[in-house]
């Protein structure tokens, strides 16, 4: 279990909801969402970094502003004895965003981001050798990156 588990009350978990919808808030902002001063703002932040509950915060981009205009899900499966290679070419092909390896046939499920379709081929080619890919095209996303319920 989580250093921050089941460690955190309504105000806490407010406080996070709000960092969540938009981590610029000032501690003025938080402390006008939750009713409480600045200070204990702070204190209270500080002490679920601590805990490892606030792990940082981010800005999220729109890939599409830097010309990324195709975002795809690509299983992969590892030849036999290729799953060191298969994860090296992935953490090494930057267009990679985000991975997580898994259960069942497939090792690995990927999101990656490209400008074309020809870039994807590109960059699946590069692990041709290693694995079998089976990609979709993200049409749309109706449900972003969000939090699993707190309580």
């Amino acid at each position: 279990m989580p250093n921050g588990a089941g460690m955190t009350d309504d105000i806490d978990q407010l406080l996070i909801a709000a960092l969540m919808e938009d981590s610029r808030r000032s501690l003025k902002a938080l402390a006008q969402i939750s009713g409480l001063s600045s200070p204990s703002v702070a204190e209270r932040l500080r002490r679920l970094e601590e805990r490892g509950v606030l792990k940082g915060y981010t800005v999220e981009i729109d890939p599409k502003c830097f010309g990324y205009q195709l975002q795809a899900i690509v299983r992969i499966r590892p030849l036999p004895g290729q799953l060191q290679n298969v994860e090296r070419q992935i953490q090494a092909i930057a267009e990679f965003t985000e991975c997580d390896k898994v259960t069942g046939d497939d090792c690995f499920i990927a999101r990656l981001h490209v400008r074309s379709m020809e870039q994807l081929d590109t960059l699946l080619d590069r692990l041709n050798s290693y694995a079998e890919t089976n990609t979709a095209i993200v049409k749309k996303t109706p449900v972003k990156r969000r939090l699993p319920p707190m309580a």
